[in-house]
């Protein structure tokens, strides 16, 4: 993986990692619950000299300080924040898992905010906090935790869990490193953040560019969901990874990429506007 240095927004409250001309149009990265900016470097870097290239660490994460109360509404805000502390004016949006929630939720507030966007293996649901889908998945990512375990020492089981075929090793080494980094506070706060998320409705609005990906072995975000969701969302583009779990981006970076480019090709009258 190549190595960026982490930066600082002026405002000393957003941490983030970046590549390629300022001058260049903005393509905007959002990490999912175990993830942080660096997870997206593999990213940053293939897509520079087209586009600025940019992966924030969500409020909490690596640099960013953490939110008083964490919502997917107050993430979206601190996501509208972040865009005018890096001036990245009418960004390409990619939302992975919980990042993509945090973009749906700030189109559906403000739909001129992004050129296109991109929901990576992620739901426009998450369910109310007493469905039995929902208790189960929390007890699975925090009832070890409550019993005593901590995410550096679950982060290999945690990842492994996530990946699907013949994931990438040294994408797998840094999903690892990036969960085992979380802090508790944060992980736990992030994951419960989810619980009553609902912006069905709003699929109907999105009328920007969009590409729906999903992975074939994607247990999280499944791929028939993603399909169906995809169905909602005028013109929206749907790809499906065969063989990929929930981390696309680090399991199979040619592919992500790939598509990504693709979609960014086709849509490049609509994603050309400069910062």
């Amino acid at each position: 993986m190549p190595h960026l240095a982490p930066m600082k927004t002026k405002d000393g409250r957003f941490g983030y990692e970046a590549a390629g001309n300022p001058s260049l149009p903005p393509l905007l990265f959002l990490h999912g619950i175990g993830g942080a900016a660096r997870a997206w470097r593999g990213q940053l870097e293939f897509f520079k000299d087209r586009y600025r290239t940019i992966a924030w660490d969500m409020p909490g994460y690596g640099g960013s300080a953490p939110l008083p109360t964490v919502s997917i509404a107050a993430l979206a805000e601190a996501l509208q924040d972040f865009l005018q502390q890096v001036s990245a004016t009418k960004p390409i949006l990619v939302g992975h898992s919980i990042g993509g929630m945090i973009v749906q939720q700030v189109l559906a507030t403000n739909q001129s905010i992004a050129s296109a966007v991109v929901l990576a293996q992620t739901s426009p649901a998450f369910g109310k906090p007493d469905g039995d889908w929902q208790k189960a998945f929390i007890e699975a990512r925090l009832g070890r935790l409550d019993r005593g375990e901590t995410l550096a020492s679950l982060a290999p089981s945690l990842v492994k869990e996530l990946a699907g075929d013949h994931p990438d090793v040294g994408g797998m080494e840094l999903a690892r490193d990036c969960m085992a980094s979380v802090p508790e506070a944060t992980y736990r706060a992030t994951m419960l953040s989810m619980l009553g998320f609902d912006q069905r409705s709003a699929l109907k609005d999105i009328v920007v560019p969009t590409l729906l990906l999903s992975g074939a072995k994607d247990k999280n975000a499944p791929a028939p969901m993603m399909a169906k969701m995809a169905a909602y969302i005028p013109s929206a583009r749907y790809v499906e990874l065969e063989g990929v779990g929930h981390l696309a981006n680090l399991e199979r970076p040619g592919a992500f990429n790939a598509a990504l480019n693709t979609f960014l090709t086709a849509n490049t009258a609509a994603t050309q506007v400069t910062a």
